[in-house]
C-alpha cells in the first residue's frame, strides 16, 4: 500500500492583547500554510464570530469534497472518452449543531454543470459521477454520502440533469 503525507501550519493571528481572557476577547482569524504555496486566510463561521470576508473550515470542508469529486470525475471521462469542456460545481453542504454548541457536517450536495463535446457522451456523462463519487479519497473518509445532482450539456446546447 502507498501512502502519502501532507504537511501545513495553522496559525491563530486573532489575539487582540488579551488571549482567550473571554469569548468576545479575540478574533477567529487564522492563516493556513502549506510549504511552497501561498497563505490562505481563514476565520470562523460569521455565526461564530468570524469574520464573513475569510473562509471557514466548513466552506473549506465542502469545496475540498467539490475538488477532489470534480478532479476523479474529469480523470474518469478523459480515460472513457467523454470531452469535458466545462465544469462549474454549486456544492451545498449542511452543518447540524447540538444543544451542547457541538455539531457535525450531516450532508453535502454536488450540483456540477458539465459540458461535453457531443450528445452521444451526456448519458455515459452522468453516470460517470456514480464512479467519481466511488473514487474520490475525501467522501471516501466521511462517515455521511456525498450526493451528486450533476447537469450535462452539450456546449452551448442541449441540457439533461440526473
Amino acid at each position: 500500500m502507498k501512502e502519502h503525507l501532507y504537511t501545513l501550519a495553522v496559525e491563530w493571528t486573532g489575539n487582540n492583547g488579551q488571549g482567550t481572557t473571554a469569548y468576545e476577547s479575540y478574533e477567529r482569524e487564522h492563516v493556513i500554510r502549506v510549504p511552497g504555496k501561498e497563505p490562505l486566510k481563514g476565520s470562523s463561521d460569521p455565526s461564530f464570530r468570524g469574520d464573513i470576508q475569510l473562509y471557514n473550515p466548513e466552506e473549506l470542508f465542502i469545496a475540498s469534497l467539490s475538488a477532489c469529486h470534480m478532479l476523479w470525475y474529469l480523470h474518469l471521462c478523459a480515460t472513457d472518452g467523454v470531452v469535458v469542456t466545462e465544469y462549474e460545481d454549486r456544492a451545498e453542504g449542511v452543518l447540524t449543531l447540538h444543544t451542547d454548541g457541538s455539531g457535525r457536517i450531516t450532508s453535502v450536495q454536488l450540483n456540477p454543470l458539465i459540458s461535453v463535446t457531443e450528445g452521444h457522451m451526456i448519458e455515459k456523462a452522468i453516470r460517470l459521477h456514480k464512479n467519481a463519487s466511488e473514487m474520490c479519497f475525501l467522501a471516501s473518509s466521511c462517515n455521511f454520502e456525498v450526493k451528486h445532482k450533476p447537469t450535462v450539456k452539450i456546449a452551448g446546447g442541449e441540457k439533461r440533469s440526473q
